[in-house]
């Protein structure tokens, strides 16, 4: 079986990094390093040994400018000592089949690079950006979420529902017109979605739906299925006394959070 050595980014302000490492290697990485975006684009340290990278959450850049703007310039321009960009990294690392995992300011990071939905296979190509919730605040709370069983997604195969929290100010998915919306719907990019625990259903009422993206839409992934990002956090419910409910024995009979990163790692073991 392949190795799975994951790269999860840190720095300015990102704040959930030895969380998701923690949960990578409780989901059977071989390996999680947590390495400095600065790191990075000084040439210390190269995506050539990894294949898989994720971009954790936690008040990047304190989201000034926007959710993640900041970050995504900084990966659009940097350049290393030696004169390589470090996009060509990771179009390098994307290329030879890596996953990709961005968790609330990470998702926020993947749709301001262009890297989802990538509707039409255009990369690179900002067509979605995410603005404040509904609600006007910060919203801090659990979270009911149905997979889309038609999604190329290979972090949500074998998962129906998820409970997971939430915690962003940030978090509502804005398409560039209604004909891009349309064109994630019929491609099926609406990797998850935030649904009512009574029906079951995708739901716009708040606070099930905690920040009013369109048709409760949570995370999108990329048409080859090996980028997801959302705004929830699933790397947050990694062991049954996570969950609010556990002191209660009350704790609904789904899968951890850990599942999504179990079935990337799996997914890449089996390559």
């Amino acid at each position: 079986m392949a190795r799975v050595n994951a790269l999860v980014i840190t720095g300015y302000g990102t704040n959930c990094h030895e969380e998701s490492a923690h949960a990578l290697k409780k989901a059977g990485a071989d390996n999680a390093d947590v390495v400095y975006f600065s790191d990075l684009a000084a040439g210390h340290v190269t995506m050539d040994k990894y294949n898989f990278l994720l971009c954790p959450g936690g008040f990047l850049d304190g989201d000034d400018l926007g959710a993640a703007q900041a970050a995504a310039l900084r990966w659009r321009w940097a350049t290393t000592e030696d004169g390589n960009p470090v996009l060509d990294q990771l179009k390098t690392f994307f290329d030879k089949g890596g996953l990709i995992l961005g968790i609330c300011n990470g998702f926020q990071l993947l749709c301001k690079l262009g890297l989802l939905p990538a509707v039409g296979g255009k990369y690179f190509e900002r067509q979605v950006s995410l603005s404040y919730n509904d609600s006007g605040r910060f919203e801090d709370r659990w979270v009911r979420l149905k997979t889309n069983p038609n999604s190329p997604c290979v972090f949500t195969k074998g998962i129906e529902y998820l409970d997971v929290p939430i915690r962003h100010g940030e978090g509502k998915i804005i398409p560039m017109d209604d004909a891009m919306l349309q064109a994630i719907l019929d491609n099926n990019l609406h990797a998850v979605q935030y649904v009512d625990p009574k029906t079951g259903e995708p739901t716009q009422e708040y606070p099930l739906n905690p920040n009013g993206s369109p048709l409760g839409i949570a995370g999108l992934t990329d048409p080859t299925g090996r980028i997801l990002g959302l705004m929830p956090h699933p790397e947050a419910y990694n062991h049954p006394t996570n969950h609010p409910s556990w002191t209660r024995g009350t704790d609904p009979n789904m899968p951890l959070g850990l599942a999504m990163l179990e079935a990337g790692v799996n997914y890449l073991k089996n390559q």
